[in-house]
């Protein structure tokens, strides 16, 4: 495999960490604007209030649009942060995943993480080498 093509990926993963980013920014406004969209449910994983929970996810998609923008410019920081960002979202959205109203929602959320994930690790050595070249 060319390892230009893994500096894909890596441009790939940002351009998916901008949209995860995007979808948790909105579910979050949704959650501050609208108090009656989400009902949190018995089996929910909600341990503040609506509104503080809308907060968190308007702050959360800013970092993973964040670690998307980053990569796309193929800065060093990125990756590692981004690593650490989509881990983190996988495990919030499993918190998500077993309420019963929005269940599709965390599994896309976890799915596109887990691709994210795959980008950022895969072949970490041929990609490092000529991430440098995806930038030019």
């Amino acid at each position: 495999m060319n390892p230009r093509s893994m500096a894909g990926w890596i441009g790939f993963a940002g351009i998916v960490l901008l949209v995860v980013g995007a979808i948790d920014f909105i579910q979050g406004l949704i959650a501050i604007i609208e108090d009656e969209y989400f009902v949190p449910t018995q089996a929910g994983f909600l341990v503040f209030d609506l509104t503080a929970w809308g907060w968190f996810l308007v702050f959360w998609g800013a970092l993973l649009a964040l670690a998307g923008l980053g990569l796309l410019a193929a800065q060093g920081w990125a990756r590692w942060f981004a690593i650490v960002v989509v881990s983190l979202n996988i495990l919030a959205q499993l918190g998500f995943a077993g309420d019963g109203a929005y269940p599709l929602w965390s599994l896309t959320a976890i799915i596109l993480s887990i691709v994210v994930l795959y980008a950022l690790t895969a072949r970490w050595a041929e990609s490092t080498e000529d991430v440098a070249v995806f930038r030019d």
